[in-house]
């Protein structure tokens, strides 16, 4: 699929020098760029809320483990 994105000079100069450096294409480096993206997004919206379950706040959790080590 195409896409069409607008992005500033020195954005595009810097991918540039980039794909020179790396021998790869704008495109490529583009593709790498959202694909790593969108897994970190993913991994984050996979965590997060993960303590609702739990029926005890975070917090409250770490300052309990935490109130162990002085013992």
């Amino acid at each position: 699929m195409r896409s069409w994105v607008d992005l500033r000079e020195e954005v595009v100069a810097q991918l540039d020098a980039l794909a020179e450096l790396r021998a790869a294409s704008r495109d490529e480096l583009i593709r790498l760029a959202v694909t790593r993206f969108l897994e970190r997004e993913r991994v984050f919206a996979a965590t997060f809320g993960m303590w609702a379950e739990r029926g005890e706040d975070g917090l409250a959790y770490q300052e309990r483990m935490r109130s162990e080590w002085a013992r």
